[in-house]
């Protein structure tokens, strides 16, 4: 009898029954993959109709998300169930999304499905069933973890309620601050709110004020609210300053008698004119013909900071220095980085050096590792220092001309090597005592910048080599590197797919030096032609990001196999922890525990991230207040990018950018390529691309969006 049944099981059956034995299949066997033939062989499907009719409904289950096919021809159940946990972004056009913690598809929630989530919280999602040819959707049923809860923006007082109105492209509605809630602040203030609750059917978030920055537009105000905006602190804790009071400037005995004596070596400073932290100074001495002694002697912050204590928390939180258009936010106390750890010329201070022995040629015949005690004689700006090199004149000529001609050596074998050479143009503001911008200059990187550059970069890859470079049978101590990965494959194409349309070609294939000589080859056939910039800017996005790990790869940018940050301790924790771990090693101390190092790498990458974009946020703004001055100005410009809102420009004589938006290109409806980089006009076949140059004027500058907009000038 059962034999007949599964005869027939061979010859028909309806789509409903054999979509069930399939779910029914896949559902006992939940880690099992199967092939179509697999899947006939187990349903007994001998007839082709049958395997064709299950290879449709197959379809059909990857469709709806039942099952996955894990390589071509194989499937497998769906499994991560109705319930998930991961990310959820907020947008203020209420197209919200989750992103998985397993990395797999994002998914869509809408507002009234939000729960009141806020950007990058940490939550846990239901999964609707899954309708046809639609997006997967869900809806948020817990908040497992707060990621801010805090934002910035302008108080709106009224007489019985008060609103903070937030340019947060992420919040869509003002927080509502009850009146006793609002910590003296006035209308126009600019205020940090937090969160306090979101009742579920409330339109607004409740909030209470935290802080007063001040009246909004002012400079002081303005700046301490990028810092907000971002997370960073603004104002130094009066604890952790107290502490750095206490710290005694003087040399004890027993720091002169166990380090080596520089004093009398001569020893310098080159920084920027407006520098008041000296991290690093350079000491150079002929030791006989044809061989001298090169000294990179940093500040020896550690010797004062120690492990643990109230000022290294704060410089551990931290992470940086941040450098605002007008103003740097420390690391450490002012006392530590400007007056004890800062190397101020004719005063002794403590060092941790690399003591090189060059030869003519550049080679490094011996180096070491050592404390050592300087006086530097001199404090030097980049400016200065330039101009001896160009004119051979000047105090510690000698000394600075031979420094230079050993840096161009090294530089030059680096760059032979495969080291990418990115020379970016900075945009800098001249601005008076109110923080008002009175013009725009660029800083350009000069011999005497490349000089400390070259010297600084060998330091710090001595000091990974020493620790990084093992036999080959033993296990290197843990240690956090600087460490930059090859460019993705992908990204590569698409650059020299872009750089074609200027006749420019690299390769996208091949060894890694090979790859950064092509790309060396396009920077450098692109130097002062029109698109240089903007082949510049393209070429950087092809780039993967540097970061801080204790899983050395080596450095792909600077073409070595081991680096390190060792040079800046005053203005960078990694700095503060080689100098920690090479005392540590140097006196024949254990390993430590790679999981701690991993984690302080990990945070210390995400706030140099983080510092660098209120940087940008801070130089956007101080654009927006200069070309606001010019509104109705005409100007030449460059497109710098395209997007499906509109186009960016980049004014050729002060690189400020702004955006022509989308509605007033009103002329046509267009059309937005993404691979090409432009746009089309669909009626007129106008065409609008990446690099075109364009003339626009100024039509209007929102401070509070830093946000720039131009009007296209038709020739």
């Amino acid at each position: 009898m059962a034999k007949k049944k599964e005869k027939k099981a061979g010859k028909r059956m309806k789509k409903s029954e054999m979509s069930e034995r399939l779910i029914s299949l896949f559902h006992t066997k939940p880690n099992e993959t199967f092939s179509l033939k697999q899947l006939s062989s187990s349903l007994n499907l001998t007839t082709h109709p049958l395997k064709m009719l299950c290879a449709d409904i197959i379809t059909e289950m990857i469709e709806d998300d039942f099952l996955q096919e894990v390589e071509k021809g194989h499937y497998k159940l769906n499994d991560h169930g109705l319930i998930m946990t991961g990310v959820f972004q907020r947008k203020s056009n209420g197209k919200n999304s989750f992103i998985p913690d397993d990395g797999g598809e994002t998914i869509f929630i809408a507002e009234r499905n939000s729960a009141h989530a806020m950007n990058n919280d940490k939550v846990k999602i239901a999964l609707f069933a899954k309708r046809k040819n639609r997006n997967p959707e869900g809806e948020v049923i817990e908040i497992l973890e707060r990621a801010n809860d805090t934002f910035v923006g302008t108080l709106k007082v009224e007489k019985f309620y008060a609103f903070l109105l937030t340019e947060n492209r992420t919040l869509a509605n003002d927080i509502f601050i009850p009146k006793d809630k609002l910590k003296g602040g006035k209308n126009g203030d600019k205020a940090v709110v937090k969160i306090v609750e979101w009742p579920e059917e409330a339109k607004n978030p409740i909030g209470q004020v935290i802080d007063i920055l001040g009246k909004a537009g002012e400079n002081t105000t303005e700046m301490h609210a990028i810092l907000a905006e971002f997370g960073l602190p603004y104002v130094y804790p009066k604890n952790v300053e107290t502490a750095a009071e206490k710290i005694p400037a003087e040399i004890s005995e027993a720091d002169y008698a166990e380090r080596e004596d520089f004093r009398n070596v001569t020893t310098f400073t080159i920084d920027p004119k407006d520098a008041k932290d000296f991290d690093d100074a350079l000491s150079i001495r002929l030791i006989k013909p044809g061989l001298w002694e090169v000294g990179v002697h940093i500040a020896d912050v550690t010797h004062y900071v120690k492990e643990g204590g109230v000022i290294d928390k704060e410089a551990e939180k931290r992470a940086t220095s941040v450098y605002l258009v007008d103003r740097t936010i420390p690391m450490l106390p002012e006392r530590l980085c400007n007056f004890i750890c800062s190397l101020r010329p004719d005063e002794e201070k403590l060092a941790f050096s690399v003591i090189f022995n060059m030869n003519e040629k550049g080679e490094v015949k011996d180096s070491r590792i050592v404390h050592t005690i300087i006086k530097s004689d001199r404090r030097f700006t980049y400016e200065e220092a330039q101009k001896v090199i160009e004119t051979g004149e000047g105090d510690y000529k000698e000394e600075i001309l031979e420094l230079n001609k050993l840096a161009q050596i090294l530089r030059k074998q680096r760059l032979a090597a495969g080291a990418i050479d990115f020379d970016r143009v900075e945009v800098k503001f001249e601005i008076d005592e109110t923080g008002k911008p009175l013009s725009v200059y660029f800083k350009e990187s000069k011999e005497a910048n490349k000089l400390i550059e070259e010297f600084m970069l060998l330091a710090n890859r001595t000091v990974a080599e020493k620790i990084g470079k093992v036999p080959k049978n033993k296990k290197a101590k843990v240690f956090p590197y600087r460490i930059h990965d090859l460019p993705d494959p992908d990204k590569l194409e698409n650059l020299n797919w872009f750089i074609n349309r200027f006749g420019y070609k690299i390769r996208t294939s091949g060894s890694k030096t090979e790859i950064s000589k092509s790309i060396n080859r396009l920077l450098d056939d692109i130097k002062n032609k029109k698109e240089q910039n903007l082949v510049e800017t393209v070429s950087l996005r092809a780039m993967q990001k540097a970061r801080y790990s204790t899983h050395n790869i080596g450095h792909y940018g600077l073409a070595f196999d081991y680096y390190t940050h060792f040079t800046s301790p005053i203005r960078r924790f990694p700095d503060m922890m080689v100098h920690r771990l090479l005392t540590r090693y140097l006196a024949g101390g254990r390993t430590v525990q790679e999981a701690k190092y991993e984690e302080l790498c990990d945070h210390s990458s995400e706030m140099e991230q983080i510092a660098a974009n209120a940087e940008r946020a801070s130089v956007k703004y101080k654009q927006v207040e200069f070309m606001g001055e010019r509104l109705g100005m005409e100007f030449d410009g460059v497109i710098s990018g395209v997007t499906e809102w509109g186009l960016y420009v980049e004014l050729n004589e002060n690189k400020c950018e702004g955006m022509i938006p989308m509605r007033d290109l009103g002329d046509d409806y267009y059309d937005f390529d993404e691979k090409n980089y432009c746009l089309t006009g669909r009626r007129h076949h106008k065409k609008f691309s990446l690099g075109d140059p364009v003339t626009i004027k100024v039509a209007r500058a929102n401070l509070e969006k830093k946000q720039l907009d131009f009007a296209l000038v038709e020739k």
